[in-house]
């Protein structure tokens, strides 16, 4: 069974949860909101900067309407 994401875009995720530790991650664009408290959160900022430098990782889920 084929990977689903990249070893880097791992790498992305995994810098995004250090960056939430030490208290440093912002969410919203261009970093002007609050601090990340949530872990889930994090990952998701990870995975979305992933996809903009072109790593393989799956699209976004589609929210159930």
């Amino acid at each position: 069974m084929a990977r689903r994401y990249s070893p880097a875009a791992s790498r992305d995720v995994e810098s995004a949860m250090r960056k939430r530790k030490r208290g440093t991650l912002k969410r919203g664009k261009g970093g002007k909101g609050g601090k990340v408290k949530s872990r889930k959160q994090a990952i998701a900022i990870g995975l979305s900067e992933a996809r903009k430098k072109g790593k393989k990782v799956p699209k976004r889920r589609k929210s159930k309407k």
